[in-house]
């Protein structure tokens, strides 16, 4: 039988999804697209307060993997591709990523060794990103005739801003882990082999606050972010509004008052 493209384990209060084609530097596939929202629900469906996304291997993700695009697009015949098919693979693959970034747990992603095209893609589509020392990162598509069209420019220019999303774009530049944590490309920068170790602290760290309210405070940050700042205002309000008939929000007044850690339900 063969061996998932994904995998999924649960610890605890954590789940850890794995890219797992190590033997392909975990290039993306169609195959892997469509299991990352399966991974998705089971991370989801488990009692879970947080995820760590990262790779099996060498390195996090080599990007597209070239050997299987065109017969997932239909550009290996000699007509040229099917423009139409391939559009929907596109559209397909954004879907795919988009469903990550809207999970309501926060996703960190552990990088290392490489993480290229649309393995950053992926990357930018987790809540944050711990990159160990050696790691490269970048956008290489217009060395190869292309754009990042996976939400590369839109998650790029929203995560280090309009100009130096141009410059990687257009240069085509890998950048190392210690440049990317100083654009804010990536949170923080560890010592190799510790990336996992890492966002697993970070992704702990986040899991003891109140489950409901970190899941919205992300959902507000990632639809605000491009809306003007009268609806991004009305969001907070909107979300505060749901947030204070919890059961959480009565059980973090009260361990507040009681001097006591919280014991959070998610409900």
């Amino acid at each position: 039988m063969a061996e998932k493209v994904f995998t999924v384990r649960i610890e605890g209060e954590l789940a850890y999804v794995a890219l797992n084609r190590p033997e392909k530097r975990n290039a993306i596939n169609n195959e892997v697209l469509r299991a990352i929202p399966e991974a998705l629900v089971e991370a989801s469906q488990a009692p879970v307060r947080a995820v760590v996304l990262y790779g099996e291997g060498q390195v996090f993700s080599a990007g597209i993997d070239f050997s299987s695009l065109a017969s997932d697009t239909g550009a290996a015949g000699s007509g040229g591709p099917d423009l139409a098919r391939f559009r929907r693979f596109v559209h397909e693959a954004q879907a795919s990523l988009d469903a990550l970034e809207r999970l309501e747990k926060p996703v960190i992603g552990a990088l290392h060794g490489y993480v290229g095209g649309l393995g950053l893609e992926l990357a930018l589509a987790c809540d944050a990103r711990i990159a160990a020392a050696g790691t490269r990162l970048g956008m290489p598509e217009v060395r190869l005739g292309l754009v990042p069209d996976v939400g590369g420019t839109t998650r790029l220019v929203r995560t280090v801003g309009y100009a130096l999303a141009k410059e990687l774009i257009m240069t085509a530049r890998m950048i190392d882990a210690q440049e990317a944590a100083r654009i804010g490309l990536v949170n923080r920068v560890v010592d190799a082999g510790r990336h996992i170790g890492a966002a697993e602290e970070l992704a702990r760290e986040i899991a003891r606050n109140a489950p409901l309210a970190v899941g919205l405070a992300k959902r507000i940050i990632d639809i605000g972010h491009s809306v003007d700042k009268s609806t991004f205002l009305e969001l907070e309000a909107l979300a505060q509004s749901s947030l204070l008939v919890t059961e959480d929000f009565r059980e973090g007044a009260a361990a507040a008052a009681q001097r006591r850690d919280p014991v959070f339900k998610a409900r």
